[in-house]
Formats: structure tokens, sequence, C-alpha cells
């Protein structure tokens, strides 16, 4: 893959590349969450919080949105988009690497069969 969706692949990997930013991925799995409650759970501060996000919004990983309640309270929440572009990638990797385990096995038992000399 190249072009713009490995570039979207880079920033994926970019902004899980964080300990705290997939601690924020984490929190959102169960729940959209204000980002006073994301600092909070995770011992960051507010400021320190509000970079975290932003990589993970450039990254289109989360995305803000109104509070009801609150209308100047933004409520984070996963989407989905770059994670399923993120298991195609993997999916394919791991094809990759079952094939050529595949043809190393039947190279391996074609040139030593069982029970038979080198």
């Amino acid at each position: 893959m190249t072009g713009p969706g490995m570039r979207t692949l880079d920033g994926t990997f970019a902004a899980l590349a964080d300990p705290t930013r997939r601690g924020v991925i984490e929190l959102l799995r169960t729940q959209p969450r204000r980002a006073g409650d994301l600092a909070e759970r995770l011992g960051q501060s507010r400021p320190a919080m509000s970079r975290h996000l932003k990589v993970l919004r450039a990254s289109g990983l989360v995305e803000p949105a109104s509070d009801d309640a609150d209308a100047r309270a933004r409520i984070y929440r996963l989407q989905p988009e770059p994670f399923a572009k993120l298991r195609v990638w993997l999916d394919e990797v791991e094809q990759f690497w079952s094939g050529q385990l595949a043809a190393f096995k039947t190279h391996a038992e074609h040139r030593h069969p069982r029970g038979g000399k080198p």
C-alpha cells in the first residue's frame, strides 16, 4: 500500500505510539468521555490531554461532539474508519506471513520427509 492510504496508516501508528493516547483509546472503547474525565483518569494535566486529543483528532481516531446537557463541553468518541483501515492492513500482513510460513513448511517437508534422512 502506498499513497494516501499509507499516510493515513502512518498517522494512525504515530498517534497510537504514545501510551497516553492508547489509554485514551482504551477509555473511549467503553463510552464517549469529556476531555477533563480523560485527563483525570489518565493522570494528565488538562493542557497535556488537549495536546494528546489534538493528535488523535488529526489522525481521525477520535472526534469531538457537543454535550447535549452542556453545549460548551466536548465529548470525545472513537471513529471506526481508521481502525478498519488498520485492520485491513494487519490482515494483509498476516496473510503474507501465513503464506510465507506455509511455503517454508512445504519446502521443509519436501526436503526432509518425516522418518526420512536429510
